[in-house]
């Protein structure tokens, strides 16, 4: 895979519920993490004493977070609106060269700055909230 653009990472919205997804406006830097737990299940029987894992188990989390400007009303608003509303709404993450995921997060938290000789800025971060959809580039 050859180097890739920054800029080409994008969290998308689903802005009414129907699938209408738009790119979260003014976010200058963006990052997803993908984790799973695991569980061991070593014993006194187990070969040599190595740690032994349960294939399968465990939880898989994902979370966004991405920081900007203020540069489009509607999905600033939606930000605040499905964070006041405690809402999961659909997400979309589009990394370049690899694919897209999707699902239902949670905004876990919304943080605002700016000096008075500067933009605004915001941070957001995200939890997920079910299982993810992932689509390769093909």
């Amino acid at each position: 895979m050859a180097a890739q653009n920054g800029k080409d990472l994008l969290v998308k919205i689903d802005m009414t519920g129907d699938g209408a997804f738009e790119t979260a406006a003014g976010l200058r830097a963006t990052r997803i993490s993908f984790n799973a737990e695991s569980v061991d299940v070593t014993s006194l029987e187990s070969a040599g004493g190595w740690r032994e894992l349960l294939a399968g188990a465990g939880v898989k989390t994902a979370s966004i977070s991405g920081s900007g400007v203020f540069k489009d009303a509607a999905t600033d608003e939606r930000v605040r609106q499905i964070f006041f509303d405690g809402e999961t709404p659909t997400f979309q993450v589009i990394i370049p060269d690899f694919g897209t995921v999707e699902g239902a997060f949670q905004i876990t938290s919304i943080e605002y700055a700016g000096t008075y000789d500067g933009e605004a800025t915001y941070e957001m971060a995200l939890a997920s909230a079910s299982a993810l959809i992932f689509e390769a580039l093909v």
